[in-house]
């Protein structure tokens, strides 16, 4: 299973991730906003949670969109979010290392923020199951923090890269983290062709902490 339940609380309790992130702006421009026929591109979200985000910008552009997540309370506020805006959407309550779609139907799988919920074996589970899900030469986009991150190090260890109950910072309260080495991405995406590692960064508490990911883009 690679989904924790502390999600369903967090989704219950309060509104998360409304925006997308300016890097997936910034990848979907970059990326598709020349494709003449949207409609027939389709996007998986990965762990979409309530639908904003990723999902509300992806739909909004006119992208055929999916999404899953493993919180009944998330996919219930996505779907009455973008049914809201007129935007049909095949929302899931499902499991990311079984994902309810058959092999080959996705020309883009977005992550942003959900893998890095899972320890290295589970993350190596959910990215096969992108692999498989992904149509050849399908692109793969994923959000995801790094090594020395504010909240690397904090809490107790599960394995080389991941953490759980930090106490401290963004990740605080959020289950397990995993705090990606440029090493540990290459052996994840071995299957993948073309993968670029970027990574994007600021800072917090007086410049005293910093918050970093790294922008994974590859193609099956």
């Amino acid at each position: 299973m690679t989904w924790d339940a502390v999600w369903e609380d967090i989704y219950r309790s309060r509104e998360w991730g409304r925006y997308p992130p300016e890097e997936l702006v910034r990848y979907l421009a970059c990326t598709y906003y020349g494709e003449p026929a949207r409609a027939s591109v389709k996007v998986l979200d990965l762990g979409c949670g309530p639908g904003s985000g990723a999902s509300w910008l992806v739909a909004r552009e006119g992208f055929s969109l999916c999404g899953i997540d493993g919180s009944p309370t998330a996919i219930a506020k996505a779907r009455a979010r973008l049914a809201k805006d007129g935007l049909a959407v095949d929302f899931r309550v499902g499991d990311i290392a079984e994902l309810p779609w058959p092999a080959g139907f996705f020309d883009l799988v977005l992550d942003n923020g959900c893998l890095t919920c899972n320890a290295e074996r589970e993350a190596a589970t959910a990215i096969g199951e992108i692999h498989r899900v992904l149509k050849a030469g399908g692109r793969h986009f994923s959000i995801t923090p790094r090594a020395g991150c504010w909240g690397d190090g904090e809490g107790e260890r599960i394995d080389a890269t991941t953490m759980r109950a930090i106490a401290v910072g963004p990740f605080a309260g959020l289950g397990s983290t995993r705090f990606a080495t440029l090493e540990s991405l290459e052996r994840l995406y071995s299957a993948f062709h073309d993968l670029e590692v970027e990574y994007s960064a600021r800072s917090e508490m007086s410049r005293t902490k910093e918050i970093s990911h790294w922008i994974v883009n590859c193609r099956k």
